[in-house]
């Protein structure tokens, strides 16, 4: 990428944290830290790494297109920003978010344009993305599957189940992209139930194991690009900051799920301006 793509792309993930933020100040419900956390990623995801059509259903070849799992749904907020950024529903719709009769609600559905799945049960994704992996396989189908997964997330079973399906299934088509924040609703990851080693654990697991700066979108595409060429399943660590981009809230496990209050979000508005 270029300098001016590299522009574009940071100033891409600080309008969709500006629409996260606007977007649960409104609702005065949802997940800002881990929202936040997330941003770069799925921005540079749907923007750069992933084919995908925002008129997919009248698309030619949407059957080809890259198919993006959001394990943790609590996130929904960052995945509506990119969709609507993307263009397939309109920025109107967001401030819609988790009110009543409205598509976007606190997790993803498919009512969505661009949803594959529903997601909010923390430790399902994965299972699913390798469920979709596998049926990819078997059709001949060249897309990718990407799943994005919180590090408490880890702390589940299933998570476990399925990263040792994946290498077993020979799913080099799958990228789990973990968000390593450090941070979960109770406290910290290592204090409520330690997921380290991570990156030995996975790759005891035999996964192509890739560690980034979470919030580098150079870093971020290059690291997407590594995993499509790998022969194995790749996992990315992309090692974050719950609540990037507004001080108050970085490192700040109390903003898991609060709403900022009117002063919150113009603070949080003039911070990412």
């Amino acid at each position: 990428m270029d300098k001016d793509e590299i522009k574009q792309l940071e100033n891409l993930c600080k309008q969709n944290r500006c629409e996260i933020i606007k977007m649960i100040h409104s609702a005065q419900s949802g997940h800002p830290g881990g929202g936040l956390s997330a941003a770069d990623i799925l921005t540079v995801l749907y923007e750069k790494s992933m084919k995908n059509f925002p008129e997919w259903d009248k698309s030619p070849s949407h059957n080809e297109r890259d198919r993006f799992v959001l394990s943790k749904g609590h996130a929904s907020a960052t995945l509506y920003a990119v969709l609507a950024q993307r263009g397939y529903f309109s920025k109107d719709e967001l401030l819609s978010f988790r009110r009543l009769g409205s598509r976007l609600q606190g997790h993803p559905n498919t009512h969505i344009p661009g949803v594959e799945v529903p997601t909010g049960s923390l430790g399902q994704g994965l299972s699913m993305a390798c469920g979709i992996a596998m049926a990819l396989k078997l059709d001949k189908n060249p897309a990718n599957v990407f799943v994005l997964l919180g590090d408490g997330e880890l702390q589940e079973g299933s998570c476990w189940e399925a990263l040792m399906h994946a290498p077993h299934r020979k799913l080099n088509n799958l990228t789990a992209i973990i968000d390593r924040n450090h941070l979960q609703i109770d406290g910290t990851v290592e204090r409520i139930k330690d997921i380290n080693p991570l990156d030995a654990k996975l790759k005891a697991f035999n996964w192509n194991v890739i560690e980034i700066d979470g919030h580098d979108v150079v870093a971020i595409y290059e690291a997407c690009e590594n995993a499509k060429k790998s022969d194995k399943p790749t996992a990315i660590i992309a090692n974050t900051v719950k609540g990037k981009g507004v001080s108050f809230m970085e490192n700040q496990c109390g903003w898991h799920g609060k709403a900022p209050s009117d002063a919150d979000c113009q603070l949080a508005l003039e911070e990412l301006a």
